[in-house]
Formats: C-alpha cells, sequence, structure tokens
C-alpha cells in the first residue's frame, strides 16, 4: 500500500475531470449495475499512468459523446476496489493501468497496459474517443 499523501495528487487528477474514487467492492458492484456506459480507469503510481493514462483518459472527455459514469480505483490503494473492477474485466489479465468501458454493466472495451505504455497520451484519449463514438 502506498502512502495517502503520495498517491492524493494522482487521484485528484482524475477526481478534477469527473472521476468518482472508488474504495470498496460494494461501490464497484453499484456502479456497474447502473444502465448506461461507465468508464474505470485503474490508477497507478506508475510513470505511464501518469504520462499517457490519466491524460489520456482526461483528454478523451472532450469527444462528443463520452460514459455516463467516470469512476476510478487505486491499484496498490484501493485493494477491495481493484480486486472487484478486475473481476468484471475479465478474460482480460490484472493490469495497472487500465482504461475499462462497460455498457450496461457488460465489458465492451479495455486498454490494457501494454496499449497505454509508450504511447502519447492523445492516442489513448482518441482511442477512447472511438470507443464512446461506438458504445455511449
Amino acid at each position: 500500500m502506498y502512502p495517502p499523501e503520495l498517491v492524493r495528487p494522482m487521484q485528484e487528477e482524475l477526481e478534477n475531470a469527473g472521476f468518482i474514487s472508488l474504495h470498496t467492492a460494494q461501490e464497484v458492484e453499484e456502479i456497474l449495475k447502473k444502465e448506461g456506459t461507465t468508464l474505470v480507469v485503474v490508477n497507478s503510481v506508475c510513470g505511464c499512468a501518469a504520462g499517457t493514462c490519466r491524460p489520456g483518459a482526461v483528454a478523451s472527455l472532450q469527444a462528443d459523446k463520452v460514459p455516463n459514469n467516470l469512476v476510478t480505483v487505486f491499484a496498490g490503494v484501493d485493494a477491495e476496489a481493484t480486486g472487484k473492477a478486475r473481476e468484471f474485466m475479465i478474460p482480460f489479465p490484472p493490469s495497472s493501468p487500465a482504461i475499462a468501458l462497460f455498457k450496461d454493466g457488460v465489458l465492451v472495451h479495455m486498454l490494457e497496459r501494454h496499449h497505454i505504455e509508450g504511447r502519447p497520451a492523445e492516442v489513448i484519449a482518441s482511442n477512447l474517443a472511438g470507443a464512446y463514438e461506438e458504445f455511449c
């Protein structure tokens, strides 16, 4: 587990863009039961989370269509919530950072770490905007 003072700015980067931080398995289950689309960002302390994942997720919200719900879980911090979110992301193996789009509780689009690492934030944002166009 990481110290709260270390991860707080990383959480706030997404929260300031409208994401809700989830901390329990119950919160994850409740949000994914909602109708509509939900974007789940598995946040991380790694460099690719800071350099491309979070900025790409935030930039993607400038698209014409966006998800109804924006949430985040923090790997290495919110173990219970992260574990439950990852259950919904099967068959994809655990990955952080990661970004998943759900429609009516069903996984419809997934970006694993290997899709994020080494790619510019603009590429992440564009990929997500395409998924929003199709599913939102």
